[in-house]
């Protein structure tokens, strides 16, 4: 089951990144993030009611829902389109893909849970092998103040990223279950959206293409509905760290996409990549050997 699980998320979120690009364009950034969430958190919602699930959450946890809504559903994904500005795509991976390493960092100071040494060498295994993946693309961009300011705004999208994967562990110790705190989650995320493109006087704008409504659909069903309720399930059942895994293995299946529609043309350095990245999956999944009966005494 969860095998299946993480293989679904790999495979959604290593196709979503050509409809984030066909997000960009006449419609500002905070809007559509809004109309994807609110689409998506309506769906959740329509899900909830038809199995009998739909339920206020507890007063208790309500702050930390808002908090999830602001760390995933809102402020990570206006800091990834606005760092896909200025900086290469794969570039823009690399960074999100070090979450790995930023959740098992968080979980060892906030939840106090100790760090496995084969996650941190797996998320190792994996940065490497993700910059020998794209780094051709990441060498032929030169260093300019907006380069930087993109890395920036990609740093602040992984850290927001990985606060709400903890937030989320925090909500599933407590019994809520990720279907009804990502509905609420997605809902409050839209509305402060939407406050704040009301509040900067953002132009409130539509494109009815075919290409950025089929993206918006994307996104906000397979994409939010069913990848992030995956995903945090998984961090539920595995733990923040080991989840956050799909994130380096997301971007190999975002190549193979590339490959059909961009052209894209596997390198040496590519291929030696990919295997960089696969034992680092090993080894972030695999599990000690029992200890002896004997060497308990």
């Amino acid at each position: 089951m969860d095998l299946a699980l993480y293989s679904l998320v790999v495979l959604i979120w290593g196709t979503t990144w050509i409809a984030l690009k066909w997000q960009l364009g006449i419609v500002p950034i905070p809007l559509s993030i809004a109309y994807r969430f609110a689409l998506a958190a309506i769906v959740l919602f329509a899900l909830l009611a038809w199995k009998r699930d739909a339920r206020r959450p507890p007063a208790g946890a309500l702050g930390l829902i808002a908090a999830q809504g602001l760390c995933l559903f809102c402020l990570n994904f206006v800091c990834f389109l606005n760092a896909s500005l200025t900086v290469p795509s794969g570039l823009v991976a690399v960074v999100f893909s070090t979450s790995t390493l930023w959740n098992a960092l968080l979980a060892k100071l906030i939840l106090r849970r100790a760090i496995a040494p084969q996650v941190i060498a797996g998320g190792a295994l994996g940065l490497i092998g993700l910059l020998l993946l794209f780094w051709p693309q990441v060498a032929g961009h030169e260093r300019s103040a907006a380069m930087l300011g993109g890395l920036a705004w990609a740093l602040s999208g992984t850290l927001c990223f990985s606060s709400g994967n903890l937030l989320s562990s925090a909500m599933q110790a407590r019994g809520l279950k990720p279907a009804q705190t990502n509905a609420w989650g997605m809902a409050f995320g839209a509305l402060l959206l939407l406050a704040f493109c009301l509040a900067s006087g953002t132009p409130f704008a539509f494109d009815p293409s075919p290409r950025y409504v089929g993206a918006l659909l994307y996104l906000a069903l397979p994409g939010s509905v069913i990848g992030f309720t995956a995903y945090l399930t998984l961090v539920g059942r595995l733990g923040p760290e080991r989840a956050a895994y799909c994130t380096v293995l997301f971007p190999v299946v975002a190549l193979n996409v590339s490959a059909l529609f961009e052209d894209y043309h596997w390198s040496a350095s590519a291929l030696a990549g990919l295997a960089l990245v696969m034992l680092g999956n090993v080894l972030v999944f695999r599990r000690k050997p029992p200890r002896p009966a004997h060497a308990a005494r």
